[in-house]
């Protein structure tokens, strides 16, 4: 025991301290959405304030179900974020197999423009994205949520990243072995990219389920609301009912929390693999 507090300097110990301070900072928000849930009407707003819930009021979870079909919402945002990730890696894995392995005039050209793109910010172009929504006829439907976000280049290019690590011998050799492109892309450039491929279908998922600005343009019927958007609306709806709101709040965050929690060691391996830092 001493030996350890010898090892510690001041400057490690004020690291310590500044990092649990960022830690409790960013997790006490969630402890207390999530808590929050289950306190009765009197309990979320007495003061001093209520730490944890004397007995858990599932019953919040219940009326919060009632006042909205947030079932509904869940499957039209499950919906959304499988189609959109799906297609959008498909995309990207291709696009970033392309632009790392194979020779084609312009490329470096065509990849400069595309990187261009990455500074103009998304509310730049929801003007030309709705417009081509209303224009295909998929204003108010689910394939809104999935049609604009079927590619990236942010993601392109961290994928193209880490295809570029892959020494080209290993691409020549398969094909003088006689291996087509198509093959070599999936029998062995997308095994070994995998710590990277979770790393980008995790944060695309992520991006998809918090998405609030566009399918609260491209949606107008309740039946096809996002559980964001729905939210978002039950609030407004809902009245001022703080239980409820946290209750609510809980249904939309907690997937993802999950999500992260089971993911986050190949989170860490794809962002140190591929060279995601800063």
């Amino acid at each position: 025991m001493k030996k350890l507090f010898k090892n510690l300097s001041f400057g490690r110990v004020l690291i310590y301290l500044f990092l649990t301070v960022g830690a409790i900072t960013m997790v006490f928000p969630f402890y207390w959405m999530i808590t929050g849930a289950f306190k009765s009407g009197t309990e979320i707003i007495s003061f001093p304030p209520v730490w944890f819930p004397t007995s858990f009021a599932l019953t919040n979870f219940v009326e919060a179900f009632e006042r909205a079909p947030f079932l509904s919402y869940f499957i039209n945002s499950v919906v959304a974020m499988v189609g959109s990730v799906s297609i959008c890696s498909f995309t990207t894995i291709v696009g970033a197999f392309a632009f790392s392995k194979l020779d084609f005039p312009f490329k470096n050209v065509l990849l400069a423009l595309l990187l261009g793109l990455m500074m103009v910010p998304f509310e730049m172009i929801v003007i030309t994205n709705f417009r081509t929504i209303i224009d295909l006829g998929l204003y108010d439907n689910i394939l809104a949520l999935i049609v604009p976000f079927t590619s990236s280049i942010f993601y392109m290019y961290i994928l193209k990243g880490f295809f570029d690590s892959i020494p080209n011998s290993l691409y020549q050799a398969a094909r003088v072995d006689g291996c087509s492109n198509w093959k070599y892309l999936w029998k062995v450039m997308v095994p070994i990219a995998k710590p990277s491929l979770v790393t980008i279908i995790l944060l695309n998922a992520i991006a998809s389920w918090n998405s609030f600005l566009w399918p609260s343009l491209a949606i107008l019927n309740k039946v096809n609301k996002t559980l964001p958007f729905g939210l978002y609306s039950f609030v407004n709806e809902g009245g001022s009912r703080t239980e409820l709101m946290m209750a609510a709040s809980t249904i939309v965050v907690l997937p993802m929390i999950i999500l992260f929690l089971f993911a986050r060691k190949q989170i860490v391996n794809g962002v140190a693999r591929g060279g995601l830092k800063g």
